[in-house]
């Protein structure tokens, strides 16, 4: 929706591309490894081809992921010897990407995230619990607390629904239009 108000550069990750990732949520321990590093180096080429290249035409970039997110989802999916192995590949590409002027949040229920991942149907995430989500969202908390660089704004959208109702939208628009300091900031937009 911003890409078409905005004429915006948009970043869309590619979780269909990953071969691995239906055999990750059928045996997570076997292939924990291969999901998380084809995910990185997906992500990675990705954000580098968006951000590196300037683009004149467009003042600015979306997207709806940041490069973070495959060591917090790492640091959930796989044992400790093999994370720090990833860890040390995360950190040489994350030097040479950019940091967001602003990370924006999206925050739901673990029992709303449920709903909407069963209204989806793709089959292989029928084994998605709402205990792995918890603590996908309880990683990406943890992370916002050590962030003082740039600002993060955490807009809980428990009964929100910007992409059917324009004034919701409009709303949302407005939050991630204003100036932050560097930090974390949270809202709850209640209707």
């Amino acid at each position: 929706m911003l890409k078409d108000e905005y004429n915006c550069r948009l970043i869309l990750e590619e979780f269909a591309d990953n071969p691995f990732l239906p055999l990750f949520y059928k045996d997570p321990e076997r292939f924990a490894f291969t999901v998380e590093l084809f995910f990185m180096t997906e992500r990675h080429e990705q954000m580098e081809r968006s951000l590196l290249n300037q683009d004149l035409f467009r003042e600015f970039t979306v997207a709806d992921y940041t490069f973070i997110k495959t060591l917090l989802f790492a640091s959930k999916n796989l044992p400790n010897e093999k994370f720090r192995l990833f860890q040390k590949m995360f950190n040489v590409l994350n030097q040479s990407l950019p940091k967001p002027e602003l990370l924006v949040y999206f925050h739901r229920n673990v029992d709303i995230l449920m709903h909407h991942i069963s209204k989806r149907g793709r089959d292989y995430e029928k084994h998605i619990t709402a205990e792995y989500l918890t603590q996908i969202q309880n990683s990406y908390f943890e992370y916002f607390r050590n962030i003082l660089s740039y600002p993060i704004l955490i807009i809980d959208l428990n009964t929100i629904d910007f992409v059917e109702n324009q004034s919701h939208y409009e709303h949302v628009k407005y939050l991630i239009s204003k100036p932050y300091q560097p930090g974390v900031h949270r809202i709850s937009l209640v209707v």
